[in-house]
């Protein structure tokens, strides 16, 4: 690795050490993160839908092929926020926060849409009530994609998913879902894919103190908690 000459007031030589040491794995997980990536897109056409399933959205009715919209690949995110919830997954809704702004740059490649099973005037009430301004919302309270693409469990229990699609001549398929959960993590550490999707996370995993073990994000932080 070439030396960059980079130095900060008052460091140390112990501190160089180690911010070089430490510097050559990051450039490592740079690579790496590429190479995942790029066995990512290289593989095979995946499963073709079961059925072109209805959803409720905001603005009515629609079919899975329709939220493509002008673009070949759709992006969708499971959120956990079923009918059996009062209120909305709170790690869900930190994600989806930090999304809702970048939907506009996103949307100028893929489609991004986000699905739970409680009825649409349920998550639109939620959305206003966050003030999301881009995501797209639709309901699947009505068909089997939830329970298809393993957001689902066998009592109606929602689990968070990331799916994506591809439409080829006609046909979606399914292109890749993320599939480490509980029984993928490492002892001591949380369930978590890879890369890592929720910003919050990145810029805390930056920081000395880390995640730490006893907090989580929250739907409000006024004194109600």
């Amino acid at each position: 690795m070439a030396e960059h000459g980079r130095r900060y007031p008052n460091e140390s030589d112990e501190y160089r050490k180690a911010r070089t040491a430490l510097l050559a794995e990051e450039i490592e997980l740079r690579r790496h993160l590429e190479r995942v990536a790029e066995q990512r897109r290289a593989l095979p056409p995946g499963g073709q839908i079961p059925e072109d399933y209805l959803f409720q959205g905001e603005e009515g009715p629609a079919r899975f092929s329709e939220l493509f919209r002008d673009h070949d690949t759709l992006v969708t995110y499971n959120y956990m926020y079923g009918p059996k919830r009062e209120r909305p997954c709170p790690m869900c809704t930190s994600l989806l926060s930090a999304w809702d702004g970048q939907v506009p740059d996103i949307e100028q490649r893929v489609s991004l849409v986000v699905i739970a099973k409680s009825p649409i005037e349920k998550l639109a009430a939620f959305k206003k009530e966050r003030g999301w301004r881009h995501l797209r919302l639709y309901s699947s309270a009505g068909n089997t994609f939830n329970r298809d693409y393993l957001a689902e469990g066998p009592e109606g229990e929602d689990f968070p998913g990331l799916n994506v699609f591809t439409r080829r001549d006609g046909t979606v398929r399914h292109f890749w879902g993320g599939e480490m959960g509980s029984e993928s993590a490492d002892p001591g550490q949380d369930p978590r894919g890879a890369p890592e999707l929720m910003p919050i996370w990145i810029i805390l995993d930056n920081t000395p103190e880390g995640r730490g073990t006893d907090w989580y994000p929250k739907l409000s932080y006024d004194k109600k908690g």
